[in-house]
């Protein structure tokens, strides 16, 4: 089994909102988790109960959030990283203003997120997938991945987790849904809409030394 990275909560600084899993249980069906899993504008910007309803840019979100990285992984503007999942560029958007001259590539399932990402951020991005990342090995000195590999099947998870370790070259951090408790894991299903893989924190990280990822990781827990 690999050694795995650290668990380290390297979104501590991203702004927190309010979630109410019980009434967002009541009002999804499966239909809906179906419509949300096609990642298309119904997800991103048609209504609430099919994803964000309105999935628009705010500086509030990552801008706080990129220092904590920076700091991190000793990001420069010599530095290269790869969001995957980047919808559409918001996190690379930041990053990019905030480390001028960092080098900031993203990837996403979605055509509708690719195809309606910041302007600015456009020409970095690519629709691609997870399972198969379209780079070279140790293409980028960090490879970031939020709330994105989990919402595969189990296999499909770990294959996209070889490939993270494949392509990064200094470290790698995840956030997946997860949950410590019977009442966390409640809370999880309630509000899971487009996860596939979900696991206890002690399953998942016996799952990152069984598939050989190395990276950094922590939780989604609502």
């Amino acid at each position: 089994m690999a050694n795995i990275g650290k668990e380290v909560d390297l979104l501590v600084n991203y702004p927190r909102t309010k979630r109410d899993p019980a009434a967002r249980a009541a009002e999804k069906t499966e239909a809906d988790r179906a419509i949300a899993r096609q990642f298309g504008k119904d997800f991103f910007d048609g209504d609430r109960k099919h994803g964000y309803g309105g999935f628009n840019y705010n500086a509030r979100f990552w801008t706080p959030v990129v220092p904590t990285f920076a700091k991190h992984f000793d990001l420069t503007a010599n530095s290269s990283v790869l969001d995957v999942g980047c919808a559409k560029g918001f996190m690379m958007n930041d990053f990019s203003q905030n480390i001028p001259g960092i080098t900031v590539r993203g990837l996403d399932v979605s055509e509708y997120a690719i195809q309606n990402g910041l302007e600015a951020m456009k020409p970095h991005m690519i629709v691609a997938d997870a399972r198969r990342l379209p780079f070279a090995d140790k293409s980028f000195d960090v490879v970031i991945s939020i709330n994105t590999v989990h919402n595969l099947d189990r296999n499909d998870c770990a294959k996209a987790l070889h490939e993270i370790e494949r392509v990064a070259k200094r470290g790698s951090f995840i956030t997946v849904d997860a949950y410590r408790t019977e009442e966390e894991k409640k809370r999880m299903y309630d509000w899971n809409l487009t996860a596939k893989t979900i696991m206890s924190v002690d399953d998942w990280v016996s799952f990152f030394k069984e598939v050989g990822y190395t990276g950094d990781y922590y939780w989604f827990i609502p």
